[in-house]
Order: C-alpha cells, then structure tokens, then sequence
C-alpha cells in the first residue's frame, strides 16, 4: 500500500524558514515523483514543486521559485521541502502527492499524482 505522511509544519513569522517533510512507503525502490501541493481556504489547489527519485530532477512553481527548495534522501525515504523567505501568502495546507513508477513532470504540478497524503498546515503571521 503506497502511503506518504507529512511533517513540520507549524507557525512561523514573515520572513522565516519551516522544514516539510513527506516520509513515502509502498513506492517502488528509487523510481517515483513527489510532489508537494497546497491549498488555502477559499482557493484552488496549487502546485508547489515536484522531484523524481530516479534522477533528482525537479520542477517549481514560477511563485517559489528561488524560495523554496525541494530534495529527496532515498536511503530514509523522505522528500524534503525547505522553505525559507515565508510570506504571508504562503499560509496553506501543504501536502504531498506521489506516482509511482514515474518521474516528475510539469503537468504533475498542474494536474495532480496518483497518492496524497493528509497535509500539514503551514501558517505565515506576525
């Protein structure tokens, strides 16, 4: 069964950093795409950023671009998602998606992957 539980989020001030984490299980060894999504109230579904496994190779959205970074450590499992220079505007639920026996495209971030997990809230406030 293909599983992928989040951490890390948490309440942060403008301008500063959160570690995500997205622990994936039941994907085949090395060869899958992550990504990770968010959604604010009141607001459609974003793509954040995705990574394939197999080659690290890694899209973003034009609005994290520079921002955020996105990583993999195959030996434990777990995608990363290091933001830093949070805005308010980053406020969302974040969560992470995979298709296995993939690698990751744009179209991942337009339309969706195959699994998610069940988020994790990213709150941005003074």
């Amino acid at each position: 069964q293909l599983q992928l539980v989040e951490s890390g989020g948490g309440l942060v001030q403008p301008g500063g950093s959160l570690r995500l984490s997205c622990a994936v299980s039941g994907f085949t060894l090395g060869y899958y795409a992550i990504g990770w999504f968010r959604q604010a109230p009141g607001k459609e579904r974003e793509g954040v950023s995705c990574i394939s496994a197999s080659n690290g190779r890694t899209y973003y959205a034009d609005f994290v671009k520079g921002r955020f970074v996105i990583s993999v450590d195959k030996a434990k499992n777990t995608v990363y998602l290091q933001l830093s220079s949070l805005k308010p505007e980053d406020t969302a639920v974040y969560y992470c998606a995979g298709t296995d026996l993939a690698e990751c495209v744009n179209d991942h971030l337009l339309y969706g992957m195959d699994y998610r997990g069940k988020g994790t809230q990213v709150t941005v406030s003074s």
